[in-house]
């Protein structure tokens, strides 16, 4: 089954974003992926996938850094984004939410079997 649904998964951890691309991939959906936070802000703004995986701790241009940068876009306004990351502060939360984040989770918390699901979810892709 594939669908006209994409993603864009920004991290940086090569093997995580690889694991991430084949699993959305076996369910049918696009993926784009970006290494580092300007990369992965001149692909969103230019292909408006309907889901960001973002981490924070990025090269070039960090993830919240990016977040609040796509937020000055006419479409990046209403983007969905869920932070990914291994960054657990409450200050960390508060700001990723603040700038307009969907949801926050935290990688060592989640499989991301789960994650997967969850984004499928949010694309009203449930079984």
């Amino acid at each position: 089954m594939t669908t006209d649904k994409k993603i864009l998964i920004v991290e940086d951890d090569h093997k995580l974003s690889q694991m991430l691309l084949d699993m959305f991939a076996a369910e049918g959906i696009g993926v784009m992926r970006a290494s580092n936070g300007e990369e992965g802000l001149a692909i969103a703004t230019e292909e408006h996938p309907d889901i960001i995986l973002l981490d924070i701790i990025l090269p070039k241009m960090d993830g919240i850094t990016m977040l609040n940068k796509l937020r000055e876009d006419e479409w990046g306004k209403s983007a969905d984004v869920i932070m990914l990351t291994n960054l657990s502060t409450a200050e960390d939360v508060h700001k990723a939410t603040e700038a307009g984040a969907y949801d926050y989770l935290i990688k060592s918390d989640w499989k991301m079997a789960d994650v997967v699901k969850k984004v499928k979810d949010k694309l009203g892709m449930s079984e």
